[in-house]
């Protein structure tokens, strides 16, 4: 795939940017999020402590044993503890297990994987309505375009900061907040089963999955022209994100209402 530069990023820009973002949309005692020792919401733990004050900003982090690495809790912890908000530390692992028992087992990633973010939404969106808090969501522009999240899971959300960038930004902008390598570095994945690596799931690098997107939905380009500009060899990963931004659009939007009259 040829190189194809996206615009230049401007992180201190972003950060101001967002941060009044999150100061105008947020009302009552503060935000709620889930952090997960991951890039995105290490990048949105610290937004929202430098917008709000640390006094303001809750994360849950949710453990599940068949799928969250004790690296990825450590992580977490460490990183809430280095920012100075308040966190706790919510195992989900048996709720799970019973929603699995009462449904009559399961054996299936993709549908074992939406039950626990569900349930990280539930929890969520418990100490919202618990504490007057509103949700913060850490999906970026590559995963909501290309639909790859939970629909009313990690999409269930009151307010999206970081959706507006793509993930290869989001990392540049996590350096730029001081998060620490061991996460900006660390491959992203939803942690829904063991070994789950978003890139490996996709068959394509971020940087890759970025060029296309800022082509097809910055640009305008279809796919014939977003080919011409990556070179041949490009057309099966092309073909396949532009498949997922139209299969998966539907997250994107509410559900569709019958006009009666």
């Amino acid at each position: 795939m040829k190189n194809f530069e996206l615009p230049k990023f401007d992180c201190g820009k972003a950060e101001d940017r967002i941060c009044e973002f999150i100061r105008h949309e947020v009302k009552g005692s503060g935000v709620v999020l889930g952090l997960s020792g991951g890039i995105d919401s290490a990048t949105i733990a610290a937004l929202s402590a430098r917008a709000l004050g640390r006094d303001r900003v809750l994360a849950l982090i949710m453990p599940e044993a068949s799928s969250t690495p004790s690296t990825d809790t450590r992580d977490a912890i460490d990183f809430a503890e280095d920012l100075g908000i308040d966190y706790k530390r919510i195992d989900i692992t048996l709720p799970t297990k019973s929603i699995f028992e009462a449904a009559g087992g399961c054996r299936d990633n993709v549908c074992e994987g939406n039950v626990k973010a569900r349930l990280r939404m539930i929890l969520l969106y418990f100490y919202a309505n618990l504490e007057g808090r509103i949700v913060v969501g850490s999906g970026d522009r590559s995963e909501l375009m290309i639909g790859y999240f939970t629909k009313y899971g990690d999409g269930g959300v009151d307010i999206l900061p970081i959706g507006g960038l793509y993930k290869t930004q989001v990392r540049e902008l996590a350096r730029h907040l001081g998060v620490p390598e061991r996460i900006a570095h660390k491959k992203s994945s939803p942690r829904l089963w063991l070994g789950q690596v978003a890139e490996d799931e996709l068959g394509l690098n971020y940087e890759e999955v970025d060029r296309i997107l800022r082509l097809s939905i910055d640009l305008g380009h279809g796919s014939a022209r977003i080919v011409e500009e990556l070179g041949p060899a490009s057309r099966p990963k092309v073909e396949k994100i532009l498949k997922m931004i139209e299969i998966n659009a539907h997250k994107l939007k509410m559900p569709p209402i019958a006009k009666v009259y």
